[in-house]
């Protein structure tokens, strides 16, 4: 654990995935076609209170939903790319206009779709219901499964590395 610590206390930016990630992977699609998507809300406040310590936040999904879209925005995530079924050239755009090194990022996937972004990544994190080969390729495996606690599990991860953890749930004691 005190090597995923170590690598998590570098990270300057997290990408996550979205279906089997910040949900549990269900699709929902009404008879006029419309897509509905489950979130859930502890994984929301984590990736605010990461953001909010100083770590920037990504999405990099393979489908494209106006409900991502609405989500994102309601957690003021700007770096979002849908549609994006090969993932790895977003992921060196956006480290590339962030000013990053690949060791300053942590990638959280679920499916083989992620393996050659999670393979880039300075963390590469498996959510627990992932994939036999994410997991292979993983540093570090998280306790939930996607859409359901799995992200709030990675930003904890990371406040916890970095030393900020604690002011950010101190904010909710006083």
């Amino acid at each position: 654990m005190k090597d995923i610590l170590e690598k998590a206390a570098q990270i300057r930016l997290v990408v996550f995935d979205v279906d089997g990630v910040l949900t549990d992977g269900s699709l929902f699609i009404g008879d006029d076609g419309q897509e509905y998507k489950a979130f859930h809300s502890r994984d929301g406040l984590g990736m605010k209170m990461l953001h909010r310590s100083g770590v920037e936040i990504g999405i990099i999904t393979a489908r494209s939903s106006e409900v991502v879209r609405h989500r994102m925005a309601s957690l003021d995530i700007e770096h979002v790319y849908q549609g994006r079924l090969e993932k790895r050239p977003a992921f060196e755009d956006l480290v590339a206009k962030l000013g990053l090194a690949p060791e300053q990022t942590a990638y959280v996937g679920d499916d083989v779709v992620d393996l050659p972004v999670l393979r880039r990544a300075g963390l590469a994190i498996a959510v627990a219901d992932a994939h036999p080969l994410v997991k292979q390729h993983a540093h570090w495996q998280t306790p939930h499964p996607g859409g359901r606690g799995a992200a709030r599990d990675v930003c904890e991860l990371i406040m916890e590395a970095q030393g900020t953890l604690e002011a950010q749930l101190r904010r909710f004691l006083s």
